[in-house]
């Protein structure tokens, strides 16, 4: 790991989950950002929050917990984001991301050049092509030398074939739900197996790395067209905000070591499901309780 350089640059919103009761900070590319940084990684995000309460009391918490928040652009006239979320029987969170906010107008700055072709890998999502402002500056970002890793995070109304697939042609990695590979390999045909599924986007994209979460029962990579599978592991689940995104980060920080894809998905799963046991996409913790943390194959 470098000292002067940020590793992995993540791209995109940053907000308050509004839950029954209670908020939480998050945004997947800021969950990203988070669990990187408690990894041991080097990461940043670019992002904005408006100059109102929520925005600096997310710069404020991020800081505390030692975060880079240097590119997180903050003012304008529109307010920090919030996304209102409700859990359905399952546990699983159903979300209304509200619209024009501040991380809609996400603005291109002179040393996001620098700082991104100086890092290991660029981490941007879906979401944030749903605004044109947003949407231009990432599509100049997407253009500069660096790893690019695409998290799909299809959430009605906010599901563009045309902007997706143009994403999925500049990423070297790819990782998205089993949900979200059923949606994309049926644009194309009719298929049944998730590998085939794999398969099927990876040779179309020519993609190096996809990776396919599968929530309870694990998650699933294709890597070099070679098939890697782990079956989960047991959790007394609080909520799944951030669960998803805690495994990407997981998986990046040792897929940046070049350790093999197995372990890494090992990992992956294992941060995921420790996350799913705490409240919100950012809970505190240390990666000490990972491994002490009460969790089963």
């Amino acid at each position: 790991m470098t000292n002067q350089h940020n590793e992995i640059v993540c791209f995109g919103e940053i907000l308050w989950d509004v839950l029954p009761g209670r908020e939480l900070p998050g945004g997947a590319p800021m969950n990203v950002t988070y669990h990187l940084s408690k990894l041991g990684r080097k990461a940043t995000l670019i992002s904005r929050v408006g100059g109102d309460q929520r925005g600096i009391a997310l710069i404020k918490i991020f800081e505390g917990r030692g975060i880079d928040t240097s590119f997180v652009q903050m003012g304008g006239n529109r307010k920090t984001g919030i996304v209102l979320a409700n859990p359905n029987e399952a546990g699983d969170m159903k979300y209304d991301i509200v619209e024009d906010v501040a991380w809609d107008y996400i603005e291109r700055q002179p040393d996001h050049e620098v700082l991104i072709s100086q890092a290991r890998y660029f981490v941007f999502g879906s979401l944030a092509m749903r605004s044109k402002t947003s949407r231009n500056t990432l599509l100049d970002l997407m253009e500069l030398p660096c790893r690019k890793v695409l998290d799909i995070n299809l959430r009605a109304p906010f599901i563009n074939r045309e902007h997706i697939t143009y994403q999925l042609g500049k990423a070297e990695v790819v990782k998205m739900n089993e949900e979200e590979l059923g949606l994309v390999a049926g644009w194309y045909g009719n298929y049944i197996g998730i590998e085939e599924k794999m398969r099927l986007v990876q040779d179309r994209f020519n993609i190096e790395t996809l990776i396919v979460t599968r929530g309870a029962k694990g998650a699933a990579v294709s890597y070099h067209n070679q098939y890697y599978l782990h079956e989960g592991f047991k959790v007394q689940v609080a909520d799944t905000i951030g669960s998803g995104d805690s495994f990407l980060a997981a998986f990046l920080s040792k897929f940046i070591e070049n350790k093999d894809i197995d372990a890494a998905l090992t990992f992956a799963c294992k941060v995921g499901a420790f996350v799913a046991t705490k409240e919100g996409g950012c809970p505190d913790y240390h990666v000490s309780e990972v491994d002490r943390a009460n969790i089963h194959d």
